[in-house]
């Protein structure tokens, strides 16, 4: 097993009206993409900085594009068609590997060293979300169980995984509750990405 798991994030490229559309109402279709374009760069920056071999998985335009966003030093793959559970499968075999979103404000240095740290020592890493889901999974060995069938998107996210990993006789390893920036209302905490 690679000492370091591989990093991945999920990025959509930055056009107004395809990215954070629920924030939208609140900041139009260019201060959503431009929100989107600062944290996917600032999260992919974190990364990088890690050590840790780190793949933007792109979806929107082509790596050449990423590349002029997000800058060097990164793998950067087409993600896969169909929903999020397919998405995240196209990667499991990267394992060991830990998944990011790319709308976590507060994702700071820490997080990421204590996800890379957990791994070591656990199966399972889990980052969990104030709205229920997780802004970062990580796995030693493929677990393509605890992705599928999944009921993304709701506040049932975390304890369905969680069940999951109780079944297996897994006991994951949880970093601190952070949120996500994803409606309206979650602007009030970061009042500077609506600028």
């Amino acid at each position: 097993m690679s000492s370091n798991p591989a990093l991945v994030l999920f990025a959509r490229y930055p056009v107004p009206g395809s990215c954070k559309t629920r924030l939208i109402p609140a900041v139009g279709p260019d201060g959503a993409a431009d929100i989107h374009r600062r944290l996917a760069a600032r999260t992919a920056d974190l990364l990088r900085a890690s050590g840790c071999p780190t793949t933007i998985a792109i979806t929107g335009a082509d790596a050449e594009a990423f590349e002029q966003w997000l800058g060097t030093g990164l793998e950067y793959v087409e993600q896969a068609q169909g929903n999020l559970t397919d998405r995240l499968l196209a990667f499991v075999e990267y394992a060991p590997v830990i998944f990011f979103g790319a709308d976590t404000p507060d994702l700071a240095d820490r997080h990421v060293k204590a996800a890379v740290e957990g791994l070591k020592s656990h199966e399972v890493i889990i980052g969990p979300a104030e709205d229920g889901g997780y802004y970062l999974i990580g796995m030693r060995k493929p677990l393509p169980e605890i992705l599928t069938d999944m009921p993304w998107g709701t506040d049932q996210v975390l304890p369905e995984t969680l069940r999951r990993l109780e079944s297996l006789g897994i006991e994951p390893f949880l970093l601190e509750t952070l949120s996500d920036c994803d409606r309206p209302e979650d602007l009030e905490r970061w009042p500077e990405l609506a600028q």
